[in-house]
């Protein structure tokens, strides 16, 4: 049974509220990749509202957590986040296998019917064949592809892409970055080495200072608590604006959500549920909280 399945089964009680409630309840958000002691906060406020309201009907209860779950999450528009900005910038950053590549090019088609100019950048290098995938994907979507040979600089790439937009009336570079995560001092530098490339080299930089990196992790929901350890990790090194939450169409439990705004207040920014390019959306606090809790 999916995760989605028992916590509405849980909700479907009859008669007065069952004396383990609070204790199953917290089980069950644990199971559904909150932590512990998130779980266990808003089991007890939940037991605090119940109680000075005399809620024991699974409707209002429900009802009650919903709104607990999303008065915990952090919120980021991403769309004003990208739009305000003439020239705007997007890394994305992850492991490999979450879909860096694919959500790229999602991005692109995606801001391209709002009216931005994308340019995409194979920043990559180091995966075999994540150049040569994020090309077909901008032959398919007819956006800029700006890329190098494997095992190029990807501070070059990126410096090239931004170039490239502004020669070409571009407003955006989406940059497809390398999965790596060695160490991380490895990617401090990497990205260091991105920011120093553009306030150095990128005309009119200078005397643009609102141009700025939009960095974004890209999880995949489906490995759950490992998603914060990842986020964890890369929000250490690197200042995150938010996470792109990946494969949220298959057996996802979607709690790490709730952890990554408690733990270490990161927004999540866009869900992706299907290989289309049209399958991101913006993230919706209160319709996540509310499918969440069933």
């Amino acid at each position: 049974m999916s995760f989605a399945s028992k916590i509405k089964d849980f909700f479907t009680f009859t008669g007065p509220l069952p004396e383990a409630f609070f204790d199953d309840l917290g089980d069950l958000l644990v199971e559904g990749d909150l932590g512990p002691g998130l779980a266990m906060k808003l089991v007890d406020r939940l037991q605090d509202l119940s109680r000075k309201e005399k809620i024991t009907g699974p409707g209002l209860l429900r009802k009650r957590l919903a709104e607990l779950l999303q008065e915990g999450l952090a919120v980021l528009d991403p769309d004003a986040l990208v739009e305000q900005q003439p020239l705007a910038l997007v890394l994305l950053l992850g492991v490999n296998g979450t879909g860096k590549t694919t959500t790229a090019a999602k991005l692109a088609a995606r801001y391209r019917g709002r009216g931005r100019r994308p340019v995409l950048a194979a920043a990559d290098t180091f995966r075999a064949g994540a150049v040569d995938q994020l090309r077909i994907h901008g032959q398919r979507l007819n956006i800029r592809v700006v890329a190098h040979q494997q095992g190029g600089d990807p501070a070059a790439v990126v410096y090239d892409a931004a170039e490239a937009a502004l020669a070409g009336g571009g407003d955006l570079v989406i940059a497809d970055t390398a999965g790596r995560m060695h160490t991380r001092t490895a990617l401090v530098e990497e990205l260091k080495k991105i920011d120093r490339v553009l306030e150095t080299k990128l005309p009119g930089k200078k005397t643009a200072p609102e141009m700025r990196c939009i960095k974004w992790l890209v999880l995949d929901a489906t490995t759950g608590r490992n998603a914060l350890a990842q986020a964890e990790i890369f929000h250490g090194a690197v200042p995150l604006d938010g996470v792109i939450l990946t494969k949220c169409d298959s057996g996802a439990k979607g709690g790490v959500v709730f952890s990554l705004s408690a733990e270490l207040n990161l927004p999540t920014v866009f869900l992706c549920d299907g290989e289309g390019y049209e399958n991101i959306r913006p993230f919706d606090p209160a319709a996540f909280a509310g499918n969440f809790a069933g």
